[in-house]
């Protein structure tokens, strides 16, 4: 019984991350860890938005130079790509993790 606990534990510690990037990790004890996965994804996410608020302005015919407009699609490629990538990572590490406990 014991290797079907660890599997619902790993489970479970990978759709807690999926959920948020960095619970599993707090779920599986890992604080440091998981803190420093959801200051990341926090951060990828501020500058998706941030990037996405500089082409809605652009859209919406404000008075922009056209490097913003350059700025806002580069934050908003390099946030969601950030995102998915730290997402990935949180996921495969916390099952890993719960799994190998």
């Amino acid at each position: 019984m014991g290797g079907v606990d660890n599997l619902n534990k790993a489970g479970l510690a990978a759709v807690l991350s999926f959920i948020f990037n960095g619970l599993g990790q707090l779920y599986n004890g890992q604080i440091y860890k998981g803190l420093l996965l959801i200051f990341l994804s926090s951060l990828a996410i501020t500058i998706f938005i941030l990037g996405g608020v500089f082409l809605a302005a652009a859209i919406l015919g404000m008075e922009f130079l056209a490097f913003q407009v350059h700025l806002g699609v580069t934050f908003c490629i390099v946030g969601f790509l950030s995102s998915c990538v730290i997402g990935i990572h949180s996921i495969l590490d916390a099952y890993k993790e719960a799994r190998g406990k």
